[in-house]
């Protein structure tokens, strides 16, 4: 058996522009690594080497490149090579397609698909972004109750072929109301003069078309599912959501919660896509936020200005002091957002979480102070009184840092914000702020300034 080329040996062969030899080797590719291909080429060579593709393979290629790509490729194509690419798309791939683009070329490409294509795509883009019903696709296969196993795997037979899969079935009355789930097993292993409503799953997981993909993810994870089906208001099934399309959910998700714990406006685009000028509309929202912020931090200092004068030495411990503080707050603020995201921590666990962040601020806090001391008297040479001031105001930071990185995160996800926006940086803020105030309040009272 030959062996497969390498992407390297791909690439060299579209810039030789042996397109013949091309399309034969790409047609024992995997459609993912042919989007792969397609990735690392220029757009006027993404466009030949797409229409060199084998029309079996070439719209499950296209399901998986990304949606600037996708743009950028059905606007080059013909009427009628478009209408192929979408005819054959799975309707939610196709309808994710369409909500990027514009509305002038979505009614051309609609126009030129079948009919049947064109109501499931419409039927999608009906629902919110981001949630189950704009996920869901409505190729599955549905059975009636009153159906025998032989019936069932002829119906199969007939109408699966198009279908996302068929390793689940859905069981429905003749309204369309979800009954049941039978596996494909299920009906080899059973009798075919059998009815599958003797058999059926009744005990059913499933979701609405309105809820939140966010929400979709977690159902998955919860209940270990590969399919869910998605009912409307009635119970009627409408579609179905497959773990693909969840593994996509969480990817984005997860890259928006670190965005925003990052203070960085979330982006739907990767970031080499991302030019210069929209990197910066993301960016400088929250840099001006916390730069106005941290004025409150310099305020401070003016104030304890006659303190600072009288025992220098204080200055030196201020970046360490707000920088343990800070990293304090961000441990805290971290755990809880990813808690808070994993539904392990609600609301009703608040006075929980502050009494073990107490204690685990205290057991932190006498451990800085402990070696902070140490290295004080050995390394930097001050006084033991000196040494304390900071040594206490490391133990009360840390525990007011603690107390904040956990609290403000559970406060916000309370009043209806994203908690990740609480996370290190502003958190860091107010940290900052704090411990000024506390190091000052122990400097003046214990060394009399």
């Amino acid at each position: 058996m030959e062996e497969k080329m390498t992407m390297e040996e791909i690439l060299q062969l579209v810039e030789e522009k042996q397109y013949t030899r091309l399309r034969s080797e790409l047609a024992e590719w995997n459609e993912a690594d042919i989007a792969s291909v397609l990735e690392e080429l220029s757009h006027e060579e993404q466009v030949k080497v797409f229409r060199i593709l084998p029309k079996s393979i070439a719209a499950d290629v296209f399901a998986f490149l990304p949606v600037e790509i996708e743009q950028e490729i059905i606007t080059t194509l013909t009427d009628r090579e478009a209408a192929n690419i979408i005819n054959n798309l799975m309707a939610d791939d196709a309808a994710d397609l369409m909500e990027e683009m514009p509305a002038g070329l979505v009614k051309k490409l609609l126009a030129n698909a079948d009919p049947e294509a064109r109501r499931d795509i419409n039927h999608l883009l009906r629902y919110p972004e981001d949630s189950a019903g704009s996920l869901m696709t409505v190729e599955f296969v549905d059975l009636k109750e009153n159906l025998t196993v032989q019936e069932c795997i002829d119906r199969i037979r007939r109408v699966g072929v198009d279908k996302e899969t068929i390793d689940t079935c859905y069981v429905l009355d003749l309204g369309r109301h979800l009954r049941g789930t039978v596996s494909l097993r299920d009906l080899l292993l059973n009798p075919p003069d059998e009815h599958v409503s003797e058999f059926m799953n009744d005990n059913v997981i499933s979701t609405n078309t309105m809820t939140d993909q966010e929400e979709v993810a977690r159902m998955f994870q919860k209940y270990d599912l590969t399919t869910m089906p998605v009912v409307d208001n009635e119970g009627r099934l409408v579609g179905i959501i497959t773990i693909d399309d969840v593994v996509d959910i969480l990817q984005e998700e997860v890259t928006e919660d670190i965005e925003k714990m990052a203070a960085i406006l979330p982006t739907d685009k990767p970031y080499m896509k991302t030019n210069t000028f929209e990197t910066w509309k993301k960016r400088i929202p929250w840099l001006l936020l916390l730069m106005i912020s941290a004025t409150v931090t310099g305020k401070i200092i003016t104030h304890y200005e006659e303190a600072l004068g009288a025992y220098v030495v204080l200055t030196s411990f201020i970046p360490m002091l707000m920088d343990t503080g800070g990293n304090a707050g961000g441990q805290a603020s971290v755990t809880i957002i990813r808690g808070l995201s994993l539904d392990e921590i609600e609301w009703s666990d608040i006075f929980k979480v502050i009494w073990k962040e107490i204690r685990v601020s205290v057991v932190c806090g006498l451990t800085l102070a402990v070696a902070g001391f140490a290295k004080i008297m050995i390394f930097d040479h001050v006084s033991a009184v000196v040494a304390l001031v900071v040594c206490l105001t490391l133990v009360v930071t840390v525990f007011f840092a603690k107390i904040v990185g956990c609290t403000l995160p559970m406060i916000a996800q309370k009043i209806g914000f994203d908690p990740a926006v609480m996370a290190s940086p502003f958190i860091t803020t107010i940290v900052d702020a704090l411990s000024l105030l506390i190091y000052f309040q122990f400097a003046t009272r214990i060394l009399g300034i």
